[in-house]
């Protein structure tokens, strides 16, 4: 019990974050309507892993590289922002399409993988992810000042519920009501969300 508060306290602060609109939210959006409800949470999976990824080299001491590498740290943004801009010019291309209800199938799909593979980019490429975990590993967690067993159920509590979140997004977005307005509105749509990416990558750029 004696870092149980450390857990909520931290687990809380994530949380927060996640739930502040930005690139992943977007994504995730944009898949679930384009795609399936399966899709985005394949896509929230992705997710996951990109935070995996985050607390590993946190963990492993690799954070002070990047915090202290300017250099590589705009490596890591101009990339992100290139991706999203990517995924927004695709997304605001988009010709309308078929999507699954009542069984019908749509014309075409994107696997899991590479539902996986579009979450996990997004989510390790925005910069902005980076400096919320390093100042999170440097501040509150500090790996070597926490017992092992408490730093796993730590991690496995953010992975989780960064998984669960998306999810959530994604299984609510594709409810019956809410996929016939998409399928009304479906082009406007797309190029919302495709202008949104753009956005955000771009203020991602200038204000860091």
């Amino acid at each position: 019990m004696e870092y149980f508060s450390w857990i909520l306290t931290v687990s809380s602060i994530h949380f927060l974050a996640l739930i502040s609109p930005g690139p992943d939210f977007v994504v995730v959006v944009r898949n679930s309507f384009i795609f399936s409800r399966s899709i985005g949470v394949w896509t929230a999976l992705g997710f996951a892993v990109g935070i995996s990824f985050h607390i590993c080299y946190c963990i492993f001491g690799l954070a002070l590289i990047f915090s202290e590498s300017s250099h590589l740290f705009n490596l890591i943004k101009y990339m992100g922002v290139g991706y999203l801009i990517y995924i927004g010019i695709g997304s605001f291309k988009s010709n309308k399409t078929s999507i699954i209800i009542d069984g019908k199938k749509k014309k075409y799909m994107i696997s899991p993988f590479e539902a996986i593979k579009i979450g996990f980019l997004t989510n390790i490429l925005n910069p902005k992810v980076t400096l919320f975990f390093l100042s999170l590993f440097t501040l509150i967690i500090i790996p070597q000042k926490v017992p092992y067993s408490v730093l796993f159920i730590l991690c496995m509590i953010l992975i989780f519920s960064t998984f669960l979140w998306f999810s959530l997004v994604a299984i609510f977005l594709t409810q019956k009501k809410i996929q016939n307005y998409y399928i009304k509105f479906q082009k406007l749509i797309n190029r919302v969300l495709g202008i949104t990416l753009i956005f955000v990558a771009l203020s991602i750029l200038i204000k860091n």
